[in-house]
């Protein structure tokens, strides 16, 4: 066995939790690639990441205050090891994301350009879905990033939707379907991994455990809390993550994609994480302690990869406040080219909608 330990979601004390190969790596008999080495270039990719997704967010959170940003914003700082872990084991040119609602930063690590993530934040033209989207919907089609959905767990049988056309149109690709603790409670996440199993489908489910759905802890959803022995009445191969930790949740995703990539089927795994704000804007974290998050923040992300940078050597102190200042410069130009887009037109309203032949009567534009 080996063994990781993470804090116990605030509580006041830490545990260790194992990864049980003997009874989660089973099915595990295909051959795994190995996984792309984690050299100096990496570490400061990572860094430079996962920084502009953190400020990023916190001038969503500036926007959002100053009501240049409306309805629900769902930040992700502390949880963006799970993402950048993951994007080192992808195929960016074939292998598909979807997620829920806290969905700004995926998309800019596919490739999209966060000026447009910003735009479409702001409800201007310009936008990933032309200002109609808003928060909860970033998509892109062309970066093979799958939105965005703010019903809880209504992506878990999207994301096996889209293995099955990965599968039947042998593209090679896989796709990472993420969701909430909160939304693991679902019944349509027990039918999407039956059916995942039962063809045997590309996949790999991620739940982001953060502590908390909405306001209430996982202790309080249910009788178990390791969500990752969900898998186990499936036969599916499981484990918990440390998901502050991209080199733990690389070499995770990197055996899990390619498992599913050369025909091992569907993986899922509980990524133990945490996010310093509440869930939305509006939640004033009446359920934890402000300790409770200073905690965490000892092993943030972003801390854990400079720390590893400053300890090799990999930068110096003026590479690093370079780097800084250019996330400065980029997140302002990405306000700037939201602030001066349009808004959409109301014509948008029509073109947007299915266009009907027999029905000739509102031209569609686009």
């Amino acid at each position: 066995m080996s063994y990781f330990c993470i804090a116990n979601l605030g509580r006041g004390n830490y545990f260790c939790v194992s990864r049980l190969k003997n009874q989660t790596q089973q099915h595990f008999s295909k051959k795994i690639i190995q996984m792309k080495e984690v050299t100096k270039e990496v570490y400061l990719k990572w860094y430079e990441d996962m920084l502009l997704w953190r400020k990023f967010e916190d001038k969503l959170a500036a926007l959002y205050i100053q009501q240049k940003i409306r309805g629900f914003l769902h930040l992700y700082n502390g949880q963006e090891a799970v993402l950048a872990g993951a994007l080192h084991a992808m195929d960016l040119t074939k292998d598909k994301m979807i997620t829920a609602y806290r969905n700004h930063v995926q998309p800019i690590g596919m490739g999209v350009d966060p000026r447009r993530v910003m735009a479409e934040l702001m409800g201007k033209v310009t936008g990933t879905s032309k200002g109609m989207g808003g928060s909860m919907h970033i998509f892109s089609k062309e970066h093979r990033f799958y939105g965005g959905h703010g019903i809880v767990g209504g992506q878990i049988p999207l994301g096996a939707g889209l293995a099955f056309a990965d599968k039947y149109f042998e593209t090679g690709g896989v796709t990472l379907t993420y969701f909430g603790d909160g939304a693991s409670r679902q019944g349509s996440l027990h039918e999407a991994f039956n059916m995942a199993m039962l063809w045997n489908l590309p996949v790999v489910f991620i739940v982001e455990n953060n502590g908390y759905a909405m306001g209430t802890s996982v202790e309080r959803t249910a009788n178990h809390s390791d969500i990752w022995k969900l898998g186990l009445g499936y036969e599916m191969p499981c484990g918990p993550v440390d998901g502050m930790n991209p080199v733990k949740v690389a070499e995770a995703m990197n055996e899990a994609i390619e498992r599913a990539r050369s025909g091992g089927g569907p993986t899922f795994l509980e990524m133990k994480t945490y996010r310093y704000r509440g869930h939305s804007m509006s939640d004033a974290q009446l359920y934890r302690s402000k300790e409770e998050v200073e905690e965490y923040k000892k092993i943030d992300p972003i801390t854990q990869v400079l720390d590893v940078i400053k300890d090799q050597k990999y930068a110096t102190e003026e590479e690093i406040k370079a780097i800084d200042q250019k996330i400065k410069d980029l997140i302002e130009e990405c306000v700037k080219f939201a602030e001066e887009s349009p808004y959409p037109e109301i014509q948008q309203l029509y073109d947007v909608v299915y266009e009907q032949e027999n029905y000739p009567f509102i031209p569609h534009k686009l």
